[in-house]
């Protein structure tokens, strides 16, 4: 009894984790299955489901032995199956990542569903904890509202530590993996106390388990020359034999910059930003916008083609702004990087207008919702000079027009042009401008005065540019489901085979 932790403490670590290991539980499927509203709503119904279970179960077991030594056998049984989630996770993911390349639509959702269910097991203990704790604080059944009201008040303050606990400083310095490991420490320690001593040997074992270099998301086909699990997202780099780099971001599914040592043009969806602008315009953009920076790649193409253009790089995350630095080529002179979120900083601007906005803000497979609304677009528009050109790339799986149809029909809300460059199967760039004349012809126009190298690349864009896609609902602020949207658009690619 005297080296037992008081039951105020255990309840207090105990709400820490539980919502801690919620925050962690969605940062851990985050890379395979996004940040979507979607994931969040999977993981907190998770987390409720498994608290309900567990105060059932704790209500009986706690009935049927009402002992000190019970209670911390659940909380060290909990610590144990949460140090272990991280780890057994794996094979999950790595189904989950294979469902993904193959559009399997069972895969993906099982894998999925696999994951909770590792992370709801240990919640369920934790969950069992506080009926016990209120079975062993309380004596007479008069003090019984005195006593739950003030254990449920400590462990709810705990829940609020571990929510800012593990998104504040845990997950950003210590990693996903470490804070599972940091909140299973935590409950091995007041755990073991409760019990005999060579339960000691838990929160030991629980120790040496943070000491283990954590290993990469997925494996790659090139050399991995950096890795970081940034504020935002898991990031790494690859170098393949002839020096062309490849900045990934999470998933490992769509690559987010490139680098290749002999050229700017990087034959993907990048290039159409060079020429696309000239649909609407004569002479090049002076001043842009990139909303979604990354490491540069687009950046460092106008400053060899353009070298007079003024652009504004708007990156949320940091660290991809420093790697493009490091390892991108990202050292454009004219080129002023802001790390904020691409809608705020874009409203804020009052220092002259922009030729161009490009749109390139993906957390794949989904863009955030707030730049694909009506209001989006006409702050886009009040942002441009005459003459003005918004590019949006609109992502997709093959074959599936449905988000093409959407932002297209959003940015007819405010644009009286709409075109669209479908440039490669899952990239198609749309085109919104209020200049008169804008087509494939004017593009076909200013072949002769672009960059010898951009010729061929702007003929093949008049080739396939368009006018944009008709149908389609127009997004709002207040309703904009693109999470949704591109799930059901992936669910319908799968279950056709991907045909």
């Amino acid at each position: 009894m005297r080296r037992r932790p008081p039951i105020e403490v255990i309840v207090f670590v105990v709400g820490a984790s539980s919502l801690g290991a919620e925050i962690a539980a969605a940062r851990l499927l985050a890379p395979y299955f996004g940040a979507s509203t979607i994931v969040w709503a999977n993981t907190i119904a998770t987390v409720l489901v498994a608290l309900s279970i567990g105060y059932w179960i704790g209500g009986r077991l706690a009935a049927r032995n009402p002992t000190p030594r019970g209670m911390s056998g659940l909380v060290l049984g909990a610590a144990v199956l949460l140090a272990v989630v991280p780890f057994a996770a794996g094979p999950f993911l790595r189904t989950s990542v294979k469902a993904f390349d193959a559009l399997s639509a069972g895969a993906f959702f099982g894998s999925l569903f696999g994951v909770l269910v590792l992370v709801a097991v240990p919640v369920i203990l934790l969950g069992a904890v506080a009926p016990y704790a209120i079975r062993l604080r309380v004596r007479t059944v008069e003090e019984s509202g005195a006593v739950a009201g003030r254990l449920y008040a400590i462990s709810t303050v705990g829940s609020l530590v571990g929510v800012f606990l593990s998104a504040l400083a845990m997950i950003p310095f210590l990693g996903t993996r470490r804070t599972f490991l940091a909140f299973a420490l935590a409950l091995a320690v007041v755990g073991a106390l409760g019990l005999r001593r060579r339960y000691v040997l838990a929160p030991l074992a629980v120790a040496l388990l943070i000491a283990v270099p954590v290993g990469t998301v997925k494996g790659q086909d090139g050399r991995v020359i950096w890795e970081r699990e940034t504020t935002y997202q898991y990031a790494r780099v690859t170098e393949d034999a002839e020096g062309e780099r490849n900045l990934e971001l999470n998933e490992g599914q769509a690559v987010h910059s490139v680098y290749r040592p002999d050229t700017v043009l990087t034959d993907g969806v990048w290039d159409g930003y060079l020429v696309l602008p000239f649909a609407a315009r004569r002479d090049p953009p002076r001043r842009v916008a990139i909303l979604g920076n990354a490491a540069g790649t687009t950046a460092r193409a106008y400053e060899r083609f353009f070298p007079r253009a003024r652009i504004d790089g708007v990156e949320i995350d940091g660290d991809l702004t420093e790697v493009g630095r490091e390892l991108f080529g990202m050292d454009n002179p004219r080129l002023r990087t802001h790390t904020a979120d691409a809608r705020p900083w874009l409203a804020e601007q009052d220092d002259g207008r922009f030729d161009a906005i490009f749109v390139d803000a993906y957390r794949q497979p989904y863009i955030p919702f707030y730049l694909a609304t009506r209001e989006f677009f006409e702050l886009a528009r009040e942002k441009l000079a005459p003459g003005g050109v918004v590019v949006v790339n609109a992502g997709h799986p093959e074959g599936s027009d449905d988000l093409e149809e959407v932002l297209s029909a959003t940015m007819r809300e405010a644009f009286p042009t709409v075109l669209r460059d479908p440039i490669e199967d899952t990239n198609t760039l749309l085109l919104a401008t209020a200049a008169s004349g804008a087509g494939p012809a004017r593009l076909r126009a200013a072949v002769p005065r672009l960059p010898p190298e951009l010729r061929p690349l702007a003929e093949e864009s008049a080739a396939r540019l368009a006018p944009s896609l008709r149908g389609g609902r127009v997004y709002t602020d207040d309703r904009a489901p693109v999470e949704w949207l591109i799930d059901t658009s992936i669910v319908e690619y799968a279950a056709g085979g991907g045909e």
